[in-house]
């Protein structure tokens, strides 16, 4: 079986939940502390054993490509003003792995830039997450517990996260046969179907290991919802196929992709930075 080595993340969102932020630059580039989200979406991906990173990318998303890309002129001028510790921490981030950027082409919708990267993934699995998400899990990246079932099972894998019910009125719940200890096997995935009509609270995020027959299916899919191209409607059809399996994630899940979600990533992890957290947390205590 094929080990999981390339990731596809698309990018290529506009943005608008964080308007007027994101008219000039890309949400995926606002900082959570002192680093972009879309730097702990890879550096999680690379503990996970990613090496080659399919950025999706649209036109106003240029600052995400030079993110991952060398600097020369910074790096030489960081080590002019003996930055040595920063200019390491810099040039790091363009050898994390290997970098693709290609542009979306196609309707709008999370299916289409996972098509977009069809011929450079060729005919072997693979893994998507979104790049204004992620989580923070200590022991094992997301990607490596869902890798874990697909090297054992061979089939697509989703991302599970346990919500309240508040979470079934936002997000896709799960109805799953539960197979083992934090895995499932999917039977239905419910589009926000509110606590009364949720089989679990099982909520499927974003997250994903998928086979390249999922390409076929985007190929064959009809535009849904607001006439966009949607991931969820191709899986659907994959289900009827084969097998898919979920992994209930053990980490906690930030949505830095709303405002809320990107509010509580920073206090989090300014939290656990050891040289803010003391006068941090003095700080909430004097306005809480």
């Amino acid at each position: 079986m094929s080990h999981i080595k390339k990731l596809v993340i698309p990018v290529a969102g506009l943005g608008t939940r964080f308007l007027p932020a994101t008219k000039a630059q890309p949400k995926e580039m606002l900082p959570v502390v002192d680093k972009p989200i879309i730097q702990y979406v890879v550096e999680e991906a690379v503990r996970a054993g990613i090496e080659d990173i399919i950025l999706v990318t649209g036109p106003s998303k240029r600052a995400v490509e030079d993110h991952f890309s060398p600097n020369y002129e910074l790096s030489n001028w960081l080590k002019k003003q003996g930055k040595d510790e920063m200019e390491k921490e810099v040039g790091k981030i363009a050898e994390m792995a290997n970098f693709i950027f290609i542009r979306q082409k196609g309707p709008y919708g999370n299916g289409t830039p996972v098509l977009c990267a069809k011929n450079i993934i060729g005919d072997e699995p693979f893994a998507v997450v979104w790049g204004d998400e992620f989580f923070y899990a200590e022991k094992k990246p997301q990607l490596k517990q869902l890798i874990d079932v697909f090297e054992k099972y061979g089939d697509p894998v989703l991302t599970a996260y346990k919500v309240d019910k508040e979470g079934t009125k936002k997000y896709g719940i799960l109805d799953g046969l539960k197979i083992e200890k934090d895995i499932y096997q999917v039977k239905n995935i419910i589009e926000k179907p509110g606590p009364e009509k949720a089989p679990s609270l099982l909520a499927s995020l974003g997250g994903y290991i998928l086979t390249p027959d999922i390409f076929e299916a985007l190929e064959s899919t009809k535009l849904g919802k607001d006439n966009e191209l949607w991931l969820v409607d191709a899986i659907f059809k994959l289900l009827k196929k084969r097998p898919i399996y979920a992994r209930l994630i053990d980490g906690v899940y930030y949505d830095t992709g709303s405002k809320l979600g990107y509010l509580k990533a920073n206090v989090d992890f300014a939290l656990r930075d050891k040289k803010l957290a003391e006068d941090f947390r003095k700080y909430l205590k004097s306005v809480i």
